[in-house]
């Protein structure tokens, strides 16, 4: 049954990107810093509860998460001057230079992945996972 092909292979695709990942990205981020990281790179500085919308976690797992970033350096939690409730969370320097290495860690080994087929089934690819997450994608780029 195709959803039962589907099943396997989506399982061996994502347990060997894991594995690569926590083991390239080792012993200074794990994947879910590497997150953490990317979104303060694009919305910084950010409440740690604006994380939520974008991380499937809870709020206590949250905190542990950017407690083990702070103690690595690569993140900094400041009350907001105005109001001391509010925590902002913002990327320190190495914090910058671990999200550009992982980054490039994650691109090279997706397009590594990628090069074993061509690049007209590369976009296909794409989009039919697009139509299998959302039920919306983006045409085929045909420029490629």
């Amino acid at each position: 049954m195709i959803s039962e092909d589907f099943a396997r292979l989506w399982m061996k695709l994502t347990k060997e990107w894991k594995s690569h990942l926590e083991e390239a990205l080792a012993p200074s981020l794990t994947e879910g810093q590497l997150n953490v990281l990317e979104l303060l790179q694009r919305y910084q500085p950010m409440k740690p509860s604006d994380l939520l919308q974008y991380l499937e976690t809870t709020p206590a797992a949250i905190t542990t998460l950017l407690d083990r970033m702070e103690r690595g350096e690569l993140i900094v939690r400041n009350r907001d001057e105005s109001d001391r409730r509010i925590v902002w969370v913002t990327m320190t320097d190495k914090g910058e230079e671990e999200a550009n290495r992982g980054v490039e860690i994650r691109s090279t080994y997706i397009q590594s992945s990628l090069d074993r087929i061509s690049t007209h089934n590369q976009q296909l690819l794409v989009y039919l996972l697009g139509k299998v997450t959302n039920g919306t994608a983006e045409p085929i780029s045909r420029s490629s």
